[in-house]
């Protein structure tokens, strides 16, 4: 009796996981979720250890800066009342520049631990930006704008996810301040159905030529503020890109158009991205947990 089969030359042949009742592109879907998982949770820890760093350093700096300083003035002021009649000027000017100096490290010092104290979000994570905005725009002089989404979602973050966006917030104010030599700024918080976005631009001198690479981020990268700021965006299943700010379309040097109309780069856009399904997730990871036990 003859028993074999005729397979047409045509015919798809079964690969060993489909014979073996395994589905391929699942298992990959899987892997990959999976994996993406482990990502927001590693940066998440990450976010987690730099956020102890910012609590310690400003416990110090209030407790041991901000003590030193005050034994100091209490110090100076006892000189200033010791100080014979006939004491030379030249001791009431060193005295008076001596003081000077001291007003401005203390008014540094608690800039400092403003800058690392978590920001209070009763007004939402909207109120504490545009109150942070406001701020930054007095201490530095840069002129400031603040757009935000009337999105009712926003009311509804958690205090990890409305910290991660107000910190990336933050650090790229902060970064303009010190690098893009601006005259302004700008603030935008954007939503989607699937994502806030946080965007950030100037009218500096544009991110470095070398750094731009991997949507703006050094791949060797020393700056320490670019990378906690790419952790916050990846533990919420973000991203994070830097790239030269274009300007609209118009004439002359401020639109930032070239001679032959070319719309030109000028200035600094940093465009930060957010999963909403992350940012909304109701129930509380391990370490918020293990966080909300130790408090």
């Amino acid at each position: 009796m003859d028993t074999s089969t005729a397979v047409p030359f045509n015919a798809a042949l079964a690969s060993s996981a489909q014979r073996d009742g395994f589905d391929m592109p699942s298992l990959a879907a899987r892997e990959i979720e999976r994996l993406r998982a482990r990502v927001r949770e590693l940066s998440a820890e990450l976010v987690d250890a730099q956020e102890s760093v910012r609590r310690h350093v400003a416990r110090e700096l209030h407790d041991g800066v901000g003590a030193e300083l005050t034994a100091t003035r209490f110090a100076l002021a006892g000189i200033e009342t010791w100080l014979p009649a006939d004491a030379p000027p030249q001791c009431a000017a060193a005295l008076a520049v001596t003081n000077r100096s001291l007003d401005a490290v203390q008014a540094a010092n608690r800039d400092a631990i403003a800058q690392l104290h978590a920001p209070s979000f009763e007004t939402g994570l909207a109120g504490a930006l545009q109150c942070w905005a406001r701020d930054f725009s007095t201490r530095t002089g840069l002129r400031t704008t603040f757009t935000c989404s009337g999105d009712a979602r926003l009311a509804r973050l958690p205090a990890d996810a409305a910290l991660a966006v107000f910190r990336v917030a933050q650090e790229a104010l902060n970064n303009v301040a010190k690098h893009a030599r601006a005259t302004c700024a700008d603030l935008r918080v954007e939503t989607g159905a699937r994502h806030l976005r946080l965007l950030v631009s100037d009218d500096g001198i544009g991110p470095p030529r070398g750094a731009r690479e991997r949507g703006g981020l050094k791949k060797n990268g020393g700056h320490f503020g670019l990378a906690g700021m790419q952790a916050r965006c990846a533990a919420f299943d973000g991203t994070l890109r830097i790239s030269a700010r274009r300007t609209s379309v118009g004439r002359g040097e401020d639109s930032g158009t070239g001679s032959n109309g070319a719309i030109t780069p000028r200035g600094t856009l940093i465009q930060a991205r957010f999963a909403w399904h992350v940012l909304l997730a109701a129930a509380p990871t391990p370490r918020a947990a293990r966080r909300a036990l130790q408090s």
